[in-house]
């Protein structure tokens, strides 16, 4: 398939698109939407497949039998990550911020506190503390131009209430994928400190050349005992909108405990998800996968070239995700500023750094996975948006 193809998506019930207006005041004419997190682009054709037989067939039933689905999602994690999961360790829920939120629910309680190595995904802080439980930041250092974990640091912010730890592997933000030793430090801190270890693992497919994704149960075996595994088709195969995700748990005492949550609740999956990521975790869904990193490997690249001519401006250097994480702090500008030359000048819509805890306040996250005439046209006017500092 062509990513070059120009897809439009306003008037859609899109997020990204439809309410970039009203969010940002970045008009709907002409405005560029690089903000949400999903791409401008198809799906493979297997997931079309997929949806069009259940469209075709027109009766929209409970889903029943789902060992086909669990057996997608087994081979997809045996195949491209090297891990054996068995079929029982496999809970399906709402997406993976409905997956944290039933974390938080299941294995703490109100007064706990969570902890958060920021800045990260924006939703984590969200869901803990609309759940009663407070954050515990645990900022990210940046040492030359990545971020870099700082567990000396974090000792100091520890309040004694910490019951589990989020982490986000790979990084969002930021784009780092944690190498096997940092794994390990950060299992070895969370058993020091009793915590449980909740692995969001959502961006772990989209990976560029040079770096290398490990799962966290193959990188710190040793805490399968404390450990979450959260993974989902969704951001891979562009289809948030169906709203499934894995939450994975080799543990059988935790998986207990999860269990009862889940039933007390009584969540279920859509029938609509488990038909796509039944098809999308397949040989023809993994031929695409690599077709669309190679893509967004070609957008980071000319994004962070372009990006870092610019003076005061650079881009953190992107090893996962299709979300490019951009330091304005030498600008000199404050963060209203910036952002205000971004949305109201380059008519561009884009995350705010300061959403996504401390040590964000200085940056803005862009989405780049887009067709690249819309990624040259969006550094062309943040050019001439910062013009002046040339």
């Amino acid at each position: 398939m062509s990513f070059d193809e120009i897809i439009e998506r306003r008037g859609t019930h899109c997020a990204k698109w439809d309410m970039m207006q009203p969010i940002y005041g970045v008009p709907a004419t002409d405005g560029i939407a690089m903000w949400v997190a999903d791409m401008d682009f198809r799906p493979p054709r297997v997931v079309q497949d997929a949806v069009e037989r259940m469209a075709a067939h027109g009766v929209y039933g409970y889903f029943g039998n789902d060992s086909a689905y669990l057996a997608a999602i087994q081979w997809w994690m045996a195949n491209r990550h090297g891990w054996e999961v068995a079929p029982e360790w496999i809970f399906t829920t709402h997406g993976l911020v409905n997956g944290t939120g039933l974390c938080v629910d299941a294995f703490t309680a109100p007064g706990d506190a969570v902890m958060l190595m920021t800045p990260v995904y924006h939703a984590f802080a969200r869901v803990i503390t609309a759940a009663g439980r407070t954050v515990t930041e645990s900022p990210l250092t940046v040492v030359d131009g990545t971020h870099q974990m700082d567990f000396a640091g974090w000792e100091a912010l520890l309040t004694g209430r910490e019951k589990m730890l989020i982490l986000c592997s790979p990084h969002n933000p930021g784009g780092r994928v944690w190498s096997v030793e940092e794994l390990q430090a950060v299992a070895e801190f969370c058993a020091a400190h009793d915590m449980i270890l909740v692995s969001d693992e959502i961006h772990h497919d989209l990976v560029f050349p040079g770096a290398k994704h490990t799962v966290m149960p193959l990188a710190a075996p040793q805490i399968l005992d404390r450990l979450v595994m959260m993974t989902a088709a969704t951001k891979t195969f562009n289809i948030a909108g169906a709203h499934v995700g894995n939450v994975i748990i080799p543990d059988p005492a935790l998986r207990a405990t999860f269990g009862k949550r889940i039933a007390a609740l009584g969540i279920s999956p859509n029938s609509f998800g488990l038909h796509m990521v039944t098809a999308a975790y397949s040989p023809e869904g993994a031929a695409w996968v690599d077709e669309v990193v190679a893509y967004l490997d070609g957008n980071r690249k000319i994004f962070d070239d372009a990006i870092n001519t610019i003076p005061g401006l650079r881009s953190m250097p992107l090893e996962s995700t299709y979300l490019a994480w951009v330091d304005f702090e030498g600008t000199g500008m404050a963060p209203a500023e910036f952002a205000e030359r971004v949305e109201k000048g380059a008519r561009i819509a884009v995350n705010h750094g300061g959403s996504f805890g401390k040590g964000g306040e200085s940056f803005l996250r862009f989405n780049l996975a887009t067709p690249r005439a819309v990624v040259e046209e969006a550094v062309e006017r943040l050019r001439v948006a910062f013009a002046d500092l040339q």
